[in-house]
């Protein structure tokens, strides 16, 4: 719609207990953040390490599981816009947070996984997207 939102948000990684992890929002003092009453972002995740099958043991499988509420305060024109295109603009928006979010999280894990097992990490691929 000719304006970008960048999403700032704190996420707490909680002590992770029998191979699962949880993220959970932060939240952000005002004073901290301009934008605040822009928009809201609300994450709950957890995500399991999963071992490899009897044929590979050495890969191990990542699952995610992610409550994601977004609220933005849009500009009053936006109401003039056709429903369906706000509507695919948002679910957009939500497809691109997610899929930040799940890389980056993703791979701060596996760091953190093969440091805390004495391991040397691959190199971080980057995505095609």
């Amino acid at each position: 719609f000719g304006f970008e939102v960048e999403p700032t948000i704190a996420l707490r990684l909680l002590p992770q207990q029998s191979q699962i992890y949880r993220i959970e929002t932060v939240r952000i003092s005002p004073q901290s953040l301009d934008m605040l009453d822009q928009y809201t972002v609300d994450f709950q995740a957890s995500m399991r390490l999963l071992p490899g099958d009897r044929n590979d043991a050495s890969i191990t499988s990542v699952k995610w599981d992610l409550d994601l509420s977004v609220w933005v305060r849009l500009p009053r024109v936006i109401t003039m816009l056709p429903d369906q295109l706000v509507q695919s603009s948002g679910d957009h928006l939500l497809r691109q947070i997610v899929r930040q979010i799940s890389r980056r999280l993703t791979w701060k894990v596996q760091e953190d996984f093969h440091a805390a097992h004495g391991l040397q990490c691959p190199k971080r691929r980057r995505a095609a997207f």
